[in-house]
């Protein structure tokens, strides 16, 4: 690989875990440092690589000049003088070793410590994403603008927002204690689960991106399972969950762009390995005794991973809506069970759950609506699909409308 591609390949990979080793370090209050001095690194991996070539193991090149530019910042700043030297009481030899642990063990107890931080609820949910993206997963502002479909400007003040907030409530880069944990793990969870729909339903038409983000989202919930004291059976059930819907994720999409409705998908498409790890961390999350969203939805997604579409499968579906709408009830879920009421229990008992719902703002209940009435009133059925076509926003969902329309 040469280096102008190299690069930008390791940005995403090491450049988190710099910036949580320097953040842990230097203390939340500087993490504008951090990420200065993980950029720099670059910046200098570029510049020298460009001219002597790559080196045999570019991650521990990067990580030697991250650790010696540290090493000087500490040395001449006046974090330094104020606070480090008290610490090694001025002596010079002893402020000679000062040193930044970049091990791995370190490294990814900086990243689960960070993400705690960075998904705090001092801040809104959109800034936890972006500061997520941006710190956790080492997207550019630019992606992170493409991914909310908004500009750079509007990322950069959210982003220098949460970060003042961040620092004035002196939030630090640490793991909760036991007494706090579970209260702390419920917006990290979140999190997680926003970047990953962010992912999976973006209206960006950058499907390169939006693959990234639901593969982040796995990575940052696979530490979480992967670290003892973050392995809950939520944790698992998100993760099962994401597994599910990254199994049919390929088959969602033509190779044009256009969105493919989950009744007309390609199951040849679908991932068998990816349902098989999703089966692995459902049987996981399987302990204790809390029933979480995310076991309901799990359940949900594994029976669409079922290629048979038998009454029991959509019994079950049906069920565990049922259900989540109880824990936690959500308009897209409430659409979403209509649809498996249809499959279960027929079309007309479908229509009349259906209107009562009322989402006149969402084109996904006119394309419901739509094909409900398909096979029942026509001319319903098209006025419903020309409503949702009206209120699509993205190419991809005005395109699989429009095949809806043309086959009535």
């Amino acid at each position: 690989m040469e280096h102008g591609e190299l690069i930008p390949h390791l940005f995403r990979i090491e450049y988190r875990k710099i910036v949580s080793v320097l953040s842990k370090r230097f203390g939340f209050d500087q993490i504008e440092v951090a990420e200065d001095i993980a950029s720099d690194t670059f910046l200098t991996a570029t510049q020298s690589w460009g001219i002597g070539g790559v080196p045999p193991n570019p991650t521990a090149w990067l990580y030697h000049v991250a650790r010696n530019k540290a090493k000087t910042y500490l040395q001449r700043s006046h974090v330094y003088d104020s606070k480090i030297a008290p610490v090694v009481k001025n002596s010079a030899e002893e402020s000679a070793e000062i040193e930044l642990d970049l091990s791995p063990q370190n490294i990814n107890d900086s990243q689960l410590q960070m993400m705690f931080a960075v998904c705090h609820p001092v801040i809104p949910a959109e800034a936890q994403v972006g500061l997520s993206l941006r710190i956790l997963c080492g997207f550019g502002i630019e992606e992170i603008a493409d991914a909310f479909i908004t500009s750079k400007d509007t990322i950069n003040k959210r982003l220098l927002r949460a970060k003042e907030k961040l620092r004035e409530e002196k939030i630090k880069i640490e793991l909760p204690d036991a007494a706090q944990l579970e209260g702390r793990m419920a917006p990290v969870l979140t999190t997680i689960y926003l970047l990953f729909n962010e992912g999976y339903y973006s209206v960006s038409q950058n499907s390169t991106l939006r693959k990234e983000l639901c593969l982040e989202a796995m990575r940052l919930c696979t530490m979480l399972v992967e670290n003892p004291v973050t392995d809950t059976p939520a944790s698992n059930a998100l993760l099962s969950l994401m597994c599910f819907h990254t199994s049919r994720f390929d088959a969602r999409l033509s190779e044009s762009g256009e969105l493919i409705l989950y009744e007309d998908q390609d199951t040849s498409r679908w991932n068998t390995e990816w349902i098989g790890k999703g089966g692995y961390f459902l049987s996981r999350s399987a302990s204790g005794n809390k029933l979480s969203k995310y076991h309901l939805e799990a359940g949900i997604a594994y029976w669409h991973t079922q290629k048979n579409s038998t009454k029991e499968k959509w019994e079950n579906i049906l069920q565990l809506y049922n259900q989540l709408l109880q824990i936690e009830y959500s308009p897209v879920a409430a659409l979403n069970r209509t649809y498996a009421l249809s499959r279960a229990n027929g079309k007309r008992q479908a229509i009349v759950e259906a209107e009562r719902l009322q989402l006149t703002s969402h084109h996904f209940y006119f394309m419901l609506l739509g094909e409900l009435y398909t096979d029942i009133d026509q001319v319903k059925a098209r006025l419903h699909y020309e409503q949702a076509l009206n209120l699509a926003k993205t190419p991809a969902d005005k395109q699989a409308i429009q095949k809806k329309l043309d086959a009535l």
